[in-house]
């Protein structure tokens, strides 16, 4: 599943530089998540590195418009970093 940032999000810019894949940007009040490069940091680490520096509690959650399968995600990983 890619994540979602909410409406709780204070644009603190601490999410945008951990994010692996590029996958974090200002949009247009608040940072967003482009899923078709959010992998939940699968291939990079054991857990998303934005929801562990965001310092707002559940400001980055699980985006239920895009469920994706841990196979999934290391697959999209895999397309990311150009190894397929």
């Amino acid at each position: 599943m890619a994540l979602l940032i909410t409406d709780k999000c204070i644009n603190c810019d601490m999410c945008e530089p951990e994010c692996p894949n590029g996958a974090i940007s200002m949009g247009s009040e608040i940072f967003k998540i482009e899923p078709d490069l959010c992998t939940e940091c699968k291939g990079h680490y054991d857990k998303p590195t934005c929801q562990s520096v965001c310092p707002i509690s559940k400001c980055i959650i699980t985006d239920p418009d895009n469920v994706e399968t841990e196979d999934q995600l290391l697959e999209k990983f895999v397309v990311i970093q150009g190894m397929a």
